[in-house]
């Protein structure tokens, strides 16, 4: 009853706000109000029940997909597609499963109502089912006239709407991106996003750095968005890695597919320039189309992307919400290559010793004593930074850097100063006249991160008797703290 009142109420708003009022009585929803709206309560005055014309209101499925576009649930094409193919089909299968249930339940009103049969409505459904699909098992069937007359013509109609409603749905399922999805965020756990230049060969140099075994245990998780599905072997190499690894097919230019790979709580976005193309005017200019569309829609998202040509970074300074010191960074790779050679003329095998320490390499152990196997043992150290612990808060930079190398065998050459007016700067040597303050962030060179941890860990009370650098772990007084 209450529900019949909403639609009579509904059928009056709609009524005043209709702009042809001569065609509003013509509506599907109007003829379904028709009949199942004032039976009703004729019923209820009359204190009688009758089955009449409800199954009418499964009609009423026809608006299924405007509500979930209503409710802003359906977003593309395809999707609002299918749900209308979805609705008509269910509606018009419910609707001629009703009448049958009506007559067959009723009889012929010439036969006096003498020739019905007891069908639940269910069955009533599946008969329609299996006629529409020409299957036509005979274990249920029409017995009234009226019932055998309107299977004739439900069948011509229904096979037509089987034989293409159903093959475009299926299609329209088949074709849904086998990386379609979202992203889910899992609490605890840190992601980055990955776009731009995805190939097999950036991947795996991206994946064999982020990933070395020498950064210890990386709780970050990477997810890649290509508008292009990868092939075999990049498919095949996300699945080694996919407990810390998720592709996702979109475009960075649709904030609907950075909603999907839930850039607003990403930790940051990394674009690839692909460094053998043809223009690199071109491609810088694609990145930076990226950098803006990733920044409209979150503007407080670190990006580093990468750069082809020197001049076209001045073109991320007119992007308002580009901010340098929040961590947005554009990496030029002629600007690298033409400080490396510039600075080798000036110290010859400084872009070697850079190139080494920038690159993620495992120690490979040579029983010969030759230059070799020293080779290999520096080639394996690379640069981490870790914070300083509190022990040696008011010391010199000499002081901590001898303490580091001696105690901690670590080899200390920065660390980030921060001025009075909260502005963070890297110092290198900055000697004598620079003292250590709580929470400052050191640069080492190390061959992995467990043992940077080492100056992070360090207590003069727990350590200072031990000679072994890999027992300075954790400890007591640590834990209180």
């Amino acid at each position: 009853m209450a529900f019949n009142v909403f639609f009579l109420l509904y059928f009056g708003l709609r009524f005043i706000a209709a702009n042809d009022k001569l065609w509003f009585w013509l509506e599907v929803n109007s003829v379904v109000d028709f009949f199942t709206v004032p039976p009703v309560f004729v019923s209820v005055y009359l204190n009688r029940s009758w089955l009449g014309l409800r199954f009418l209101r499964a009609l009423r499925l026809i608006q299924f997909s405007e509500i979930l576009q209503f409710l802003n649930i359906l977003k593309t094409s395809n999707s609002i597609k299918l749900v209308n193919l979805c609705s008509i089909f269910i509606s018009t299968w419910l609707t001629a499963a009703g009448f049958i249930h009506l007559v067959e339940n009723s009889g012929d009103p010439w036969e006096n109502f003498q020739n019905s049969q007891v069908l639940s409505y269910w069955e009533c459904v599946y008969l329609l089912m299996v006629t529409m699909s020409t299957v036509g098992y005979g274990d249920v069937y029409a017995k009234t006239t009226l019932g055998r007359l309107f299977m004739v013509f439900f069948i011509l109609g229904g096979l037509a709407m089987f034989a293409s409603y159903v093959p475009e749905i299926i299609e329209l399922i088949g074709n849904r991106k086998k990386y379609g999805g979202s992203y889910s965020a899992v609490n605890g756990r840190k992601h980055i996003v990955v776009c731009g230049h995805i190939t097999l060969e950036s991947v795996s140099n991206f994946l064999k750095d982020f990933l070395h075994k020498d950064r210890d245990d990386v709780n970050v998780e990477i997810v890649f968005l290509h508008n292009i599905s990868p092939n075999l072997e990049l498919e095949a190499l996300f699945k080694r890695h996919f407990t810390q690894v998720e592709f996702y097919q979109g475009s960075v230019l649709n904030p609907h597919d950075l909603a999907r790979v839930k850039i607003e709580s990403a930790d940051a976005c990394l674009i690839l320039a692909n460094k053998y193309c043809a223009d690199p005017d071109a491609e810088d200019a694609s990145n930076i189309m990226r950098v803006i569309s990733i920044k409209n829609y979150h503007p407080k998202i670190r990006i580093i992307t990468q750069m082809l040509q020197y001049h076209n970074k001045a073109h991320l300074l007119n992007i308002p919400s580009w901010n340098w010191r929040e961590g947005d960074d554009a990496i030029c790779l002629a600007e690298l290559k033409a400080g490396f050679i510039a600075q080798s003329c000036l110290a010859q095998g400084l872009s070697t010793m850079l190139a080494n320490l920038f690159s993620m390499r495992s120690f490979i152990e040579i029983e010969e004593d030759t230059w070799q196997k020293y080779y290999l043992e520096g080639v394996a150290n690379e640069m981490y930074t870790e914070y300083l612990s509190s022990a040696f808060v008011g010391l010199t930079f000499p002081t901590i850097c001898e303490l580091c190398y001696v105690k901690l065998k670590l080899l200390l050459i920065a660390i980030e100063y921060k001025s009075e007016q909260r502005e963070s700067s890297i110092l290198i040597n900055p000697g004598n006249n620079v003292k250590m303050q709580e929470g400052t962030l050191g640069f080492f060179i190390a061959s992995d991160a467990k043992e940077v941890k080492r100056a992070f860990f360090y207590c003069k009370a727990c350590h200072d008797d031990i000679t072994d650098p890999k027992r300075i772990k954790k400890c007591g007084c640590k834990r209180r703290e």
